[in-house]
């Protein structure tokens, strides 16, 4: 999943959004850096990608892709999924999508100690609507350019769009039976205890 999917899932108080997407830019042990608010929902983000990382409908979404793509496949498809549920944001949200990332906006803006990475991406991210702008399709391309960017090898990205517009119902077909599952256990209470 990527940064929509896990603030959608991680809760809505500031903490929780903060701690939702620092999971992206945090690594290590946590040891009471942050807030316990923020620290649980790095794990929980955490929790969130072993759970997708592991699920048997994930393994068929990123079998579709040809073997030249499979080594970026979970990076492609992390972003397609949120492009899924910008798209069809009202079937997963009562909040509208466009009050949902003012909120996520806001308190990006309000926090001061940002992770290093991500103080840097922040201001974009906001000016430019990043969360919201999954809903267009074409975004991807712009998305899947800039994370090549940070690639070793960015020429196995080459071709992710077009990939993607063969793939598109069977891929849409995939989010709509896993996000309702990956929102179960979003929500479970054994998920705070794994």
């Amino acid at each position: 999943m990527n940064y929509l999917a896990h603030l959608h899932l991680g809760g809505q108080r500031p903490g929780q959004l903060l701690g939702s997407l620092y999971g992206d830019f945090v690594k290590g042990r946590l040891q009471g850096q942050f807030a316990p608010e923020v620290e649980a929902a790095i794990q929980l983000h955490r929790r969130i990608d072993v759970f997708t990382d592991r699920h048997p409908l994930v393994d068929i979404a990123l079998g579709r892709f040809t073997e030249t793509r499979r080594r970026y496949a979970g990076i492609v498809l992390d972003v397609f999924f949120d492009h899924c549920l910008a798209r069809d944001w009202k079937l997963y949200a009562e909040q509208p999508l466009e009050v949902f990332t003012a909120d996520v906006y806001r308190v990006l803006t309000h926090e001061r100690q940002l992770p290093d990475r991500l103080a840097k991406i922040a201001p974009h991210m906001v000016a430019n609507d990043w969360l919201g702008s999954y809903q267009q399709f074409e975004v991807l391309e712009q998305v899947l350019r800039g994370i090549s960017r940070r690639l070793s090898r960015p020429e196995e990205l080459a071709g992710a769009m077009q990939e993607l517009r063969r793939l598109y119902e069977p891929l849409s077909e995939d989010f709509a039976l896993f996000y309702p599952q990956l929102q179960d256990f979003a929500q479970s209470p054994q998920t705070s205890q794994i």
